[in-house]
C-alpha cells in the first residue's frame, strides 16, 4: 500500500513538472536578427548585445564555454523579507574571456529582464547585455566576457523590480569587490527595520497626535483672527454708511420742512416761477463773483508793473 502511494505521488509530481515545463515557451526560437546583436520577437522577447564570436580586447582566445539557466519570479523573493521579485541566483562567477550563454526563464505573468552593465562599449552597445521576456517564457542570449577582474551589476530594469529584489552580481575572475544591496549576499544600503517595539510605535503615534492637535489649535486661532478682522471692517463700513445716511436724512427733512412752509397753498406754476427766480439770482451771484475775481487779478498785475 505504501509502495503504491509512493508511486502515485511521484507520478503526480512528474506530471506537474511536465505541465510546468510545457507552460514555459522558448522565445529564442522566434527571434529575428535586427543587426548589431539586437534580436527581437513579436510576443515580448528581446536580446540586446548578442556576441558569439567577437573577442574583447585583451582576450587572445575564448577561455571556456559556459551555459547557465537563470530563473526569475516572485517565488524566489520569499526567502528575502521585504522583497517582491528575485532571481534564483544572486551571484555568478566566471573566468575572464568566457563565452557565456544565459537561458533566462521568467516564471511570472509579467515582463522581467536579465541586464548586465559596464561592458566595453566598443563591443556592446551602451555597454550592456540585455535579455527580456514576457512570461511565463524563456529566452537565451550569448556574450563573451571581458578580461580582467571586475564585478558587474545584473538586474531587472523594469520600474521598481530591482528595488524590490531582482538584483545580482557577476564576478569575472576575482571581481573588484561586492556591490551593495545584493539580496542574501551583501547588506542593504538602507536596512529594513522589522523589529520596532510597541513602545516605539505608540511613541511615534503620540507625537503625531500631539502635532496634529497643535496644528488644529493654530488653525482655529488663525480663523478666529480672520473672522474678527472681517467683522470689524464690516462694522466700520456700516458705521460710515449709517452716519452719512442720518446726516442726509436730517438735511432733507429740514429742507422739506422749509420748502413745505414756503410753497404751502401755491400752484405748480408759482412754484416753477419761484424756482427760476432762484436760479436767476444764483447765476447773477456767480457772475458778480467772477467779475470781482477778474478785477482783483487785473489790479494785482498793474501794481506789479514798474513805473516808467
Amino acid at each position: 500500500m505504501v509502495k503504491f502511494l509512493s508511486v502515485g505521488l511521484w507520478s503526480i509530481l512528474f506530471s506537474a513538472s511536465v505541465v510546468m515545463a510545457e507552460d514555459i515557451e522558448d522565445h529564442t526560437k522566434m527571434l529575428m536578427d535586427h543587426g548589431d546583436g539586437h534580436l527581437m520577437e513579436m510576443s515580448g522577447g528581446m536580446v540586446m548585445g548578442q556576441n558569439t564570436d567577437k573577442l574583447p580586447g585583451g582576450c587572445d582566445s575564448i577561455a571556456e564555454t559556459k551555459e547557465v539557466t537563470v530563473h526569475a519570479g516572485h517565488k524566489y523573493a520569499e526567502k528575502f523579507p521585504g522583497r517582491m521579485y528575485a532571481f534564483d541566483t544572486q551571484e555568478f562567477n566566471f573566468k575572464p574571456c568566457t563565452k557565456l550563454t544565459i537561458h533566462f526563464v521568467n516564471e511570472d505573468k509579467i515582463r522581467h529582464q536579465w541586464m548586465m552593465h559596464g561592458l566595453p562599449k566598443y563591443l556592446y552597445p551602451q555597454g550592456m547585455f540585455h535579455l527580456e521576456v514576457s512570461g511565463p517564457a524563456m529566452i537565451s542570449g550569448t556574450l563573451i566576457l571581458p578580461p580582467g577582474d571586475k564585478t558587474y551589476l545584473v538586474h531587472c530594469d523594469i520600474a521598481q523590480h530591482m528595488e524590490k529584489g531582482m538584483k545580482a552580481q557577476l564576478k569575472v575572475g576575482d571581481g573588484d569587490g561586492d556591490l551593495p544591496s545584493i539580496p542574501g549576499v551583501t547588506a542593504l544600503v538602507i536596512p529594513d527595520n522589522y523589529n520596532a517595539g510597541l513602545a516605539e510605535v505608540f511613541a511615534a503615534a503620540k507625537v503625531t497626535e500631539s502635532d496634529i492637535e497643535a496644528a488644529n489649535v493654530a488653525l482655529a486661532a488663525t480663523e478666529a483672527t480672520k473672522k474678527a478682522s472681517r467683522k470689524a471692517a464690516a462694522t466700520e463700513s456700516d458705521s460710515f454708511v449709517s452716519g452719512t445716511t442720518v446726516i442726509g436724512l436730517a438735511i432733507g427733512l429740514i429742507i422739506s420742512a422749509i420748502m413745505g412752509r414756503k410753497f404751502q397753498g401755491k400752484s405748480i406754476a408759482e412754484v416753477t416761477a419761484y424756482g427760476f427766480d432762484l436760479l436767476r439770482v444764483f447765476i447773477g451771484f456767480i457772475k458778480g463773483l467772477i467779475s470781482r475775481l477778474i478785477n482783483l487779478i487785473s489790479s494785482s498785475k498793474n501794481k506789479a508793473l514798474p513805473d516808467k
